[in-house]
Parts: structure tokens; C-alpha cells; sequence
């Protein structure tokens, strides 16, 4: 799997930008299939950094109301990539 397809895009919550500041910890939404060596090869390689932990996690499938209608939200992976001491990915400075 290519690097520009395990990582889809980084996710910008009010927890996330806590977990940024105090422990050095960067959140993103992967690919389903992407497993946690994968997401360590890609943030490195991408951002230039060192990643000592990654976490992950499935999020379930939403149900969604339009109307009379119902559907559903696609199942998605959560990574959380723990960065070495001293180290930050400029994407998320200033957010």
C-alpha cells in the first residue's frame, strides 16, 4: 500500500489538540486495512519523523436520518501516533 494511501487525513478535535500538547500525540484517520507498521512507515516517511507508539482503533458505523430516509456512515480507523521527545509535525502548529 502506497504511504499517500495509509494515511487518509489528520483529525482536528478539541481532544486530539490536547493529546498534541501534552503528550506529544498526533491523530489520524487511515485506511481500514492499514495495520500499525504501515502507519509508523508512513508518518516517517511522510512527515519526517521519528514514531515511537502507534494506536488504533475501529470506529463503528453510524446510522444517519435524511428525512424519512435512513443510511449509514462508513466504519473507519482512528491512528494515534506517539512522536519522540522534541518532535512536532508543522501541519498541526498554529491549529
Amino acid at each position: 500500500m502506497n504511504v499517500h494511501q495509509v494515511i487518509r487525513r489528520p483529525l482536528v478535535t478539541e481532544k486530539s489538540n490536547i493529546g498534541r500538547e501534552e503528550q506529544n500525540l498526533v491523530t489520524f484517520a487511515v485506511d481500514p486495512r492499514a495495520n500499525k507498521p504501515e502507519i509508523k512507515n508512513a508518518v516517517e516517511s511522510l512527515f519526517e519523523v521519528e514514531v515511537l507508539e502507534v494506536r488504533t482503533m475501529r470506529m463503528p458505523r453510524k446510522t444517519r436520518r435524511l428525512g424519512a430516509h435512513m443510511g449509514r456512515k462508513p466504519e473507519w480507523k482512528k491512528a494515534i501516533v506517539r512522536l519522540a521527545e522534541g518532535q512536532t509535525i508543522e501541519f498541526f502548529e498554529g491549529v
